[in-house]
């Protein structure tokens, strides 16, 4: 698989039985988004399809390989500035799908007329997300420490990251 081949289209209710899996597996790791590693499908549905502005999946060779949600990070007068949260497939990993995801976002919160972007939990121990944010022009503003429950590492820090969309290009 090649980032080359990849369609990343608006999520439709028609993925749902595709993306469940992805996001389930994801989740389950407890390493690197929020979400209980027990979380229910419902729980799942409700904080990645229906609490966003919208969700998007990447798709190659007709399979669901990634994903991503986009939404303001703060209501109202925050409201200018937008949050994302990605997910790979393991199996796609390593191949630049993440990468293609990163772009479609911020071009897509351009379109919206989003001036920044923001991401509020970028954990330590995710050094592949930590280098490619940094890599697409993203800049850590902020340490949390201990604000995440590792499974294997325990309480570790997170980082807040951000990138202004009004400059051309990632």
């Amino acid at each position: 698989m090649s980032a080359e081949g990849l369609c990343i289209r608006a999520y439709r209710a028609t993925d749902w039985d595709a993306l469940w899996p992805l996001l389930q597996a994801e989740f389950a790791t407890g390493e690197s988004h929020p979400q209980a590693p027990d979380i229910s499908e419902a729980a799942a549905h409700q904080s990645w399809i229906e609490a966003p502005e919208a969700t998007f999946v990447a798709e190659c060779d007709g399979a669901l390989v990634g994903t991503y949600l986009i939404k303001p990070n703060q209501p109202g007068l925050g409201a200018h500035v937008c949050n994302c949260g990605y997910i790979v497939a393991q199996s796609a990993r390593h191949q630049g799908v993440g990468r293609a995801l990163c772009l479609h976002s911020l071009e897509t919160a351009r379109r919206r007329g989003y001036r920044a972007m923001q991401y509020n939990l970028v954990v330590a121990t995710n050094t592949s997300a930590l280098r490619l944010w940094h890599s697409m022009g993203f800049q850590t503003v902020g340490r949390l420490p201990e604000a995440f429950r590792h499974p294997r590492h325990g309480w570790v820090d997170a980082f807040v990251m951000t990138r202004a969309l009004n400059n051309a290009g990632a």
